[in-house]
């Protein structure tokens, strides 16, 4: 079977301008679509009445973009607390029904850490949300994708194994799996193959062993980019300069038949136009070799 690799993405928010500058950088530097935030600001589905969601979606069309997914990560424990969960499956719907309107099925997710034993209290909870969210996602049509780093792959497919739908899927990250769990994440391609709906192209290393909790523990999205120093065992490097076999990893990809998109996330640096650019560059020549 001969399969292509999919289209380039970026995270917009990567260039921090101001959403409309920042999808205007995206096309700018070749992407084909992009990934945007939409847990505050004026992507908070609360803030985008029905004539500013036609807007942003007529305005992507004239930039030729499309979105391969939204980002509805709230932080903290992720879905590992029942209390929160009431309003965090809340948020993540209306998410989710903005991102169709937009015309991507998928809206990817950290749930907090899968833990290893089945019987944990814990597990039940965030099975209990899940499966919520995977219903209403499969009613629609779409996907809740949890970012692959916080647990090995085995254990993550476990879990997705239990759930009663397919509509909680997977968003592949092999740089988180790199820096933090220290899994192989060619490997946990073939172990997530039937869940895989979108992933990252980043890149980064591991400098000792990292426990997940201080990672993804009771933390923000931006304390977690913040980390990526070194100080806490790792760090995120531009693409092609990290742990990441870019190679196996898209030959992984493509052997599995995956044709969705590779977005491109830089959380760190002070140049991330420069080091996106370079991203795509490297997708677009080992796409060329194909």
């Amino acid at each position: 079977m001969v399969t292509t690799l999919g289209k380039i993405g970026v995270i917009s928010d990567s260039f921090s301008l101001g959403l409309k500058a920042d999808l205007q950088k995206a096309k700018e530097v070749g992407a084909d679509g992009v990934q945007i935030w939409a847990t505050q600001g004026e992507m908070d589905p609360d803030h985008l009445d029905a004539q500013a969601r036609v807007e942003l979606k007529q305005y992507l069309a004239e930039l030729g973009l499309e979105v391969s997914a939204l980002c509805a990560d709230y932080g903290g424990h992720g879905f590992r607390n029942e209390a929160d969960n009431i309003w965090k499956i809340e948020k993540s719907k209306k998410v989710m029904t903005l991102a169709l309107e937009l015309g991507s099925p998928i809206v990817t997710t950290h749930i907090g850490i899968v833990p290893e034993d089945e019987n944990d209290p814990m597990y039940k909870v965030m099975q209990s949300a899940c499966n919520e969210l995977a219903a209403f996602a499969s009613d629609l049509g779409g996907y809740f994708a949890i970012e692959t780093g916080p647990e090995p792959a085995s254990r993550l497919k476990s879990f997705l194994d239990s759930l009663e739908s397919k509509g909680v899927a997977v968003n592949y990250d092999p740089a988180n799996m790199v820096m933090v769990t220290g899994d192989d994440p060619v490997q946990g391609v073939y172990t997530l193959r039937d869940y895989i709906v979108h992933t990252h192209v980043k890149d980064g290393v591991r400098t000792r062993e990292v426990n997940p909790h201080d990672v993804y523990g009771d933390l923000s999205h931006e304390q977690i980019a913040a980390m990526n120093d070194g100080s806490i065992g790792f760090s995120e490097v531009p693409l092609g300069e990290g742990s990441v076999d870019f190679q196996a990893y898209f030959a992984a990809l493509q052997d599995i038949g995956y044709t969705g998109y590779l977005t491109i996330e830089r959380e760190v640096g002070d140049q991330p136009e420069q080091d996106i650019r370079q991203a795509v560059s490297f997708i677009q020549q080992y796409k060329s070799t194909q």
